[in-house]
């Protein structure tokens, strides 16, 4: 088991809502995005943090977040994960017969190009600590992380993982997994 490094105490989530107010305006009132910006809701508090920090740190760059970013201590981001985590998605992550239902590249991969499953770290059960849920998030973010990541624009991927994966994806799979990401 992986420890948890953020605090989930009632005061920390509490304070963190009020914090949190900032952001339903592209994130939604209750960490689900109705514009094309990731759902935050259920999300593990460490992949909320780490955004944060590359964030403020300049690892991840945005126009919007990095300025939002840039003045938060790193209790309130923190505790801002500890709130998004503590909400409930509106998607649940996969079941295991869900997995076995979806597409190859997210399933097996793809070998001959040497991209891992994305269930491997994205996935219901298989989850990473530090890797995202991408089952409800929009179409048009995953589409745009990933052409991120493979134009190398976006590079707060541990080890290069990411990047890697994406360089190797034709638009046919950053379309599958889009698509039926979104749709979970």
């Amino acid at each position: 088991m992986v420890p948890q490094i953020i605090p989930t105490d009632s005061v920390s989530v509490g304070r963190a809502a009020t914090l949190a107010l900032r952001c339903t305006m592209c994130h939604g009132a209750r960490g689900m995005s109705e514009a094309y910006t990731p759902n935050l809701a259920g999300q593990n508090a460490e992949v909320v943090y780490k955004q944060l920090r590359d964030l403020q740190l300049g690892h991840r760059k945005s126009a919007i977040m990095g300025l939002h970013a840039r003045n938060l201590s790193d209790q309130d981001m923190r505790g801002l994960a500890a709130y998004y985590s503590y909400l409930l998605r509106e998607t649940p992550p996969s079941s295991l017969l869900g997995q076995r239902k979806a597409p190859r590249i997210i399933q097996v991969g793809s070998p001959m190009f040497n991209i891992a499953p994305c269930a491997s770290c994205h996935g219901g059960s298989a989850r990473k600590t530090a890797s995202s849920t991408l089952e409800g998030e929009p179409e048009n973010y995953i589409r745009a992380q990933l052409s991120a990541f493979k134009d190398g624009t976006r590079h707060n991927d541990i080890n290069g993982q990411m990047r890697s994966v994406a360089r190797q994806m034709t638009p046919e799979k950053v379309e599958t997994l889009a698509k039926y990401y979104s749709q979970r």
